[in-house]
């Protein structure tokens, strides 16, 4: 148990992790009391955080701060190209109002053993409202401290004006029914005023939500009038992975799916999981999972933002260490990052990899990324397996730059689910 507790206090020291926010605009956190960061459709916690130009869609952003006390926060945002850099557009070109608001919804935890602010906020809101679709980075700093971001996150405004379908299968080019998905697009331009749809149009696709293995395209393979037909092209096809692994950690009484046993350890609760194999010679089971997502829930509260508690979640993968290989954790519990708090290290006196971190009670899903040396995404063969039959969320997104415009319009989106 004193390894536990040496691995919980390491835990809560990482900081130079986050350094990398030079730069970056990925979603992350920089603050090591930070936790429990989503980005949401407000009233859909399945959808992606994409909210429609004009409509009453919000996007829903909430975290928590380890405090005893609230701290005034403040956030502003930042229009983004299709590659998620700044579009060098001034603040009045892209939103209505100031381009600050202050962050002015928050809540004192309950009844937990750890003590923190839940925040939240809505975009767009009597503050700050965005008036051009595209990409948009948000970030949070404290009021104070304007040069000291503690945390940002993307999300996007859509104006649908290009009607999107999306198609998932097992079925590819290059295997059949084997360790692929391919995905069929197909984008209506006729109501985007698109001049030169084979060279103005910038198409991106997603699976799960990782940003590892998104990739982004020009050029249709064809037309169909004004549609446009993405298919049976190389950038199309994604290794089909496995469904994620789950555990709850919903009680601090009882151990929920996944978790071998909880013990207490001033001045934290410890959830063990049970430990993590290698799934890629296993045949392929169904499972249902949360494509990657994160539910904070107690079991015993309705008000599980705020009396949820926090623990040391300990994550085991028995498998021989590969050199030079890293093991990631990939979920959005870890913002979908590769970084000292995403990155499995191995024990030789236990002989696996093994994480700690410090995450509040809920529902979550996880798997293994393996980033081979020199490579600069994770791949799921070497521990997860990919597995054809596993059903994967695809998102499409695809932006425009009209003439003489500076910015790339996000004018259509579609998601979809593998169909076997």
């Amino acid at each position: 148990m004193k390894r536990i507790l040496l691995i919980a206090v390491s835990l809560l020291c990482l900081t130079a992790a986050w350094a990398q926010r030079t730069a970056d605009t990925m979603t992350g956190v920089f603050n090591e009391r930070i936790k429990s960061l989503q980005v949401k459709l407000d009233g859909d916690a399945f959808a992606s955080p994409i909210a429609v130009l004009g409509s009453d869609d919000r996007i829903n952003i909430s975290f928590d701060h380890l405090a005893e006390d609230r701290e005034y926060f403040r956030y502003s945002l930042t229009h983004c190209t299709a590659a998620w850099r700044p579009s060098g557009l001034v603040d009045s070109e892209f939103l209505d109002g100031f381009n600050e608001g202050t962050v002015e919804n928050y809540d004192f935890s309950r009844g937990t053993t750890v003590h923190y602010v839940h925040y939240s906020l809505t975009i767009p809101n009597e503050q700050v409202s965005p008036k051009l679709s595209g990409n948009y980075l948000l970030k949070i700093y404290p009021e104070s401290e304007p040069d000291s971001t503690i945390l940002q996150c993307r999300f996007m405004i859509s104006e649908e004006t290009a009607p999107v379908a999306v198609m998932a299968s097992a079925q590819t080019d290059i295997d059949y029914n084997k360790a692929h998905q391919q995905l069929s697009i197909i984008v209506d331009t006729e109501r985007a005023s698109v001049e030169d749809p084979f060279n103005d149009l910038i198409v991106v696709a997603s699976q799960n939500g990782r940003l590892d293995n998104e990739v982004a395209f020009r050029q249709p393979l064809r037309a169909q009038g004004t549609k446009m037909l993405y298919e049976h092209q190389p950038q199309l096809i994604f290794e089909a992975g496995n469904e994620y692994r789950r555990f709850e950690a919903v009680s601090d009484t009882y151990p929920g799916m996944g978790i071998d046993r909880i013990e207490y350890f001033d001045p934290y609760y410890h959830y063990v999981l049970y430990g993590d194999a290698s799934r890629a010679d296993e045949p392929y089971v169904y499972d249902q999972t949360q494509g990657g997502r994160f539910f904070v829930r107690n079991y015993s509260s309705d008000e599980s933002d705020t009396e949820a508690d926090y623990g040391v979640v300990h994550f085991s993968l028995d498998m021989p260490e590969k050199p030079g290989t890293m093991i990631f954790l990939d979920g959005d519990f870890v913002n979908r990052r590769f970084d000292d708090n995403s990155r499995m290290q191995y024990n030789h006196a236990s002989g696996r990899y093994e994480r700690a971190m410090l995450l509040k009670q809920g529902a979550y899903n996880y798997q293994y990324l393996a980033v081979p040396p020199g490579a600069k995404r994770g791949y799921t063969a070497i521990i997860e397996g990919d597995k054809y039959q596993t059903i994967n969320e695809y998102t499409v997104r695809v932006y425009h730059r009209r003439r003489g415009e500076r910015y790339d319009r996000l004018i259509g989106t579609a998601a979809c689910r593998t169909q076997i």
